[in-house]
């Protein structure tokens, strides 16, 4: 992971014991399968470092399930093997919640992100991370325009913004669409108050 961390500066950040002790971090995701028995976790599971989680799409508290976009998105933060992989905040503690549903794309997927963000500022989480965006839905109807991505319009951005009111830092991804016929950065990274 040198490369990773090398290029984002964080070993310098590392280097002076910055690395997420005492910050709490909630990670919105499709799922973490794994993430209770892969050896990059051990050293979070060992030393009590998640600290819970939800399913928001089935409503229980099986987080170590669904889609592993979560878990790869947390191995590059949480991750440690010794000599191998290092995340960019391997001391911090997480919170683990299910928002997306795999299985189809719909404007519901909003509202469960914005329930997690809620019990996360409830939890006393520090940064909420979260590698979704939402644009285009499999009913075109509720399907999102450009011209909503003003940081204002959409649920969920409405809902990252009043999250930073709270004090929660939004780290969020713009999206993987520069290269598609629709080129745009998808909500909540249209957000005023996140960084994406």
């Amino acid at each position: 992971s040198s490369n990773q961390i090398e290029m984002l500066n964080g070993h310098l950040l590392h280097q002076q014991d910055y690395t997420g002790n005492g910050k709490i971090i909630a990670v919105l995701d499709a799922g973490f399968p794994g993430v209770n028995t892969a050896q990059p976790f051990e050293r979070l599971n060992n030393n009590n470092k998640i600290l819970g989680g939800y399913d928001f799409v089935n409503r229980n508290s099986n987080f170590y399930t669904g889609g592993s976009h979560g878990t790869l998105v947390l191995s590059t933060m949480g991750g440690y093997v010794e000599n191998q992989l290092v995340g960019t905040a391997p001391d911090a503690s997480y919170y683990l919640f299910i928002t997306e549903d795999v299985t189809s794309e719909n404007p519901v997927e909003e509202s469960y992100w914005v329930e997690a963000a809620e019990m996360a500022d409830s939890l006393g989480v520090d940064v909420i991370n979260t590698s979704l965006g939402y644009f285009l839905y499999d009913n075109p109807n509720y399907s999102h325009t450009y011209q909503d991505m003003n940081g204002v319009s959409t649920f969920i951005s409405k809902g990252a913004n009043i999250a930073f009111s709270k004090g929660m830092i939004c780290v969020v991804s713009a999206g993987n669409s520069g290269a598609s016929a629709n080129p745009h950065i998808s909500a909540p990274a249209d957000a005023m108050q996140v960084l994406s």
